[in-house]
């Protein structure tokens, strides 16, 4: 088992239980453009931890033709405009964040959405106080998940090397990228997305790379607390 200094976590389904708004928000502007039989299960199966030019271009396929330029914008207004009334971390996130500030672990964001909605969710959430200056969005890097460019800059901003780190991730996509990067990652399938489906999406994250997979986030902190007394001892 490796150690932890530092700890990357994904924001969507794993602090906060925003996938299913951002899964609906995205079915929704799908069949605003004419995609009819356009679904969250659809979206969610394809693309969870995909940043939206991937998105957009799945879309465009689908619709047989470009997709207007304002699609990721309303996709986004009517995610966030369902933030501010339904919102909510995961059960145990801020128990987990102050354990592991009590520990000295230092703590990342890396988040396949923008700049805004990143702001607005830790913000909403609840949680921005835990992430001052370390949070990082597909926005700053060249290419997002599952790319290991932003878990790269995570750690970055964490002055920690790859290997000092561990990610907390719900998606296979983030799973590749974090361990692309050379990080090892704890696969999360506590979402409320993933009820009725977390055994297969168990075995998906562990075929991805996944090092361990736990479904609530008391487990996740005893395992990366337990890396951490191991980096001390």
């Amino acid at each position: 088992m490796s150690t932890a200094k530092g700890v990357i976590f994904d924001l969507d389904g794993c602090l906060v239980d925003s996938e299913p708004l951002s899964l609906e928000a995205i079915a929704s502007e799908m069949r605003a453009l004419g995609i009819k039989d356009a679904t969250e299960r659809e979206v969610g199966d394809q693309f969870l931890g995909v940043a939206m030019p991937v998105i957009v271009q799945y879309v465009a396929k689908r619709l047989g033709s470009p997709v207007p330029h304002t699609f990721a914008a309303r996709v986004e207004s009517r995610l966030l405009s369902a933030y501010e009334r339904q919102l909510r971390p995961i059960p145990g996130a801020k128990h987990l964040l102050a354990a592991l500030r009590s520990e000295g672990v230092g703590m990342a964001i890396a988040t396949g959405a923008s700049l805004r909605r990143m702001a607005a969710t830790l913000d909403l959430g609840g949680l921005s106080q835990w992430f001052e200056g370390t949070a990082s969005s597909a926005d700053e890097v060249e290419n997002g998940k599952p790319a290991p460019d932003l878990f790269l800059l995570a750690a970055e901003r964490l002055h920690l090397r790859p290997e000092e780190c561990v990610v907390v991730e719900d998606s296979p996509h983030g799973i590749v990228g974090a361990n692309a990067a050379g990080i090892p990652a704890i696969g999360f399938v506590g979402g409320s997305h993933l009820t009725g489906r977390k055994r297969a999406h168990t075995e998906t994250l562990l075929r991805a790379g996944a090092v361990e997979v736990f479904d609530n986030l008391s487990e996740v902190e005893a395992s990366i607390l337990d890396r951490t007394a191991k980096g001390r001892a």
